[in-house]
């Protein structure tokens, strides 16, 4: 069982910009489309957890559905899900500890996690498992930083670091709990 963090920030950090938008996401080019390891990540889970922020941007984007697995949104006001995303998306409440006893129940065990809060909340019960974090080469200056307070230090260890697409690079972080 493993929950998985896989996100961009900007080198101070941040994961959206003093707007709150996303679109520096897309200021690198990739010409030929080159995955930088969202679908391998995809492969890998059994199902998706975000805030529903997350879920209101993803929605937001003018493309097709990105996740091929279930996808399940926290969220303590949404009442239903949005229209035309009732096969894919399925609202949780409550304690993250008892949502994720309730998945990993249901047989989803290797989780991806999305969304600034719903990551530092997941991080500050020290829930998260491993990290793939892409640094852009760009500094925001504000807005949603990826990490917020902790109630203790949590130690990573890096497993892999390379550079993609010639100026981002990507870390990957195993929870080091010894």
């Amino acid at each position: 069982m493993a929950n998985i963090v896989f996100i961009a920030t900007s080198l101070d950090g941040y994961i959206a910009d003093k707007q709150g938008k996303l679109d520096w996401l897309y200021s690198i080019p990739n010409p030929d489309n080159v995955d930088t390891g969202f679908n391998a990540l995809m492969e890998d889970i059994d199902a998706v957890v975000m805030g529903r922020n997350t879920l209101d941007a993803v929605l937001s984007f003018n493309c097709d559905w990105p996740y091929t697995r279930p996808v399940f949104v926290l969220s303590n006001t949404l009442t239903h899900v949005p229209r035309g995303y009732e096969e894919k998306v399925c609202l949780v409440k409550g304690d993250l500890k008892e949502i994720l006893a309730e998945l990993n129940a249901k047989g989803f065990n290797d989780l991806y996690i999305d969304g600034g809060l719903t990551i530092q909340n997941f991080l500050n019960e020290d829930l998260i498992d491993r990290m793939v974090i892409t640094r852009l080469p760009m500094l925001l200056g504000g807005r949603r930083p990826l990490f917020g307070e902790l109630k203790n230090p949590l130690n990573f260890r890096v497993t892999i670091s390379e550079i993609l697409l010639e100026t981002l690079v990507q870390t990957t972080y195993q929870r080091d709990k010894s």
